[in-house]
């Protein structure tokens, strides 16, 4: 669980809020200028494509995306970026990966340890039961909208070499392996569908299943999560 499921819709509604007062902007800047690392062009770059199809949802200016892969790139100077994940168990055995970009590694690893005490969680190792795929997300809205038929549409995705095909609530997820993102996202967009995310996620092998309200006190450590600059994003393997 993470970009999609239940989670998407908070996370996407959240998203314009901040992007309003700015705060996101730093987060995606952030996620930009790490992808960038690997390489400015686009193209030939699934992560930095992701990230900047991110930016775009929320009307991040062209001049911010631009500076940020600049600095990733090594073209522009400022303060350095770096990439941290933190491995955790909160209660219920709810594991979470909690990804990071930060300029100051000792505020990261403060915010996350109070965050994560409040939560009466504690750092600990989970990253053997994740596994990185592309996730491309599209509403069933869309769908409705372009009138494509789940049970073709999922067909059709199979031969594009899909790992699998979800419907949840509403929201279609498709999952593939890394270096098949961006062909499942073509495919889908030469069906001028507008796809919701298309973002490299880390997915949960084994999944847990829990009663509401063990979900509601997830959702309110998740929303302190969201309100922390430092963290970019963040991957539990929870079943809704």
């Amino acid at each position: 669980m993470s970009g999609h499921s239940k989670w998407a819709t908070t996370k996407r509604a959240k998203a314009v809020v901040d992007a309003k007062r700015g705060a996101i902007f730093t987060k995606l800047a952030n996620i930009i200028t790490i992808a960038a690392k690997k390489g400015g062009d686009i193209d030939a770059n699934p992560s930095l494509r992701a990230a900047v199809d991110k930016a775009k949802t929320v009307n991040m200016p062209k001049d911010n995306i631009e500076r940020a892969i600049k600095k990733g790139t090594g073209e522009l100077a400022g303060d350095v970026v770096e990439e941290l994940y933190y491995e955790a168990v909160l209660p219920n055995n709810v594991q979470v990966v909690i990804k990071c970009l930060t300029d100051n590694k000792n505020r990261s690893a403060a915010t996350i340890r109070h965050a994560l005490s409040k939560a009466g969680g504690s750092l600990g190792s989970v990253m053997w039961n994740f596994e990185q795929k592309g996730v491309v997300v599209i509403t069933k809205e869309e769908l409705k909208n372009k009138n494509i038929n789940l049970e073709e549409l999922e067909l059709e995705l199979i031969e594009v070499d899909i790992d699998d095909f979800k419907s949840e609530d509403d929201v279609v997820v498709v999952l593939a392996k890394i270096e098949n993102l961006q062909k499942v996202r073509k495919h889908l967009e030469d069906k001028n569908l507008i796809i919701d995310s298309a973002e490299i996620e880390y997915i949960a092998k084994e999944k847990n299943n829990l009663e509401e309200e063990s979900l509601e006190k997830i959702r309110n450590f998740l929303e302190e999560l969201d309100d922390l600059e430092d963290v970019s994003d963040y991957y539990l393997n929870v079943e809704v």
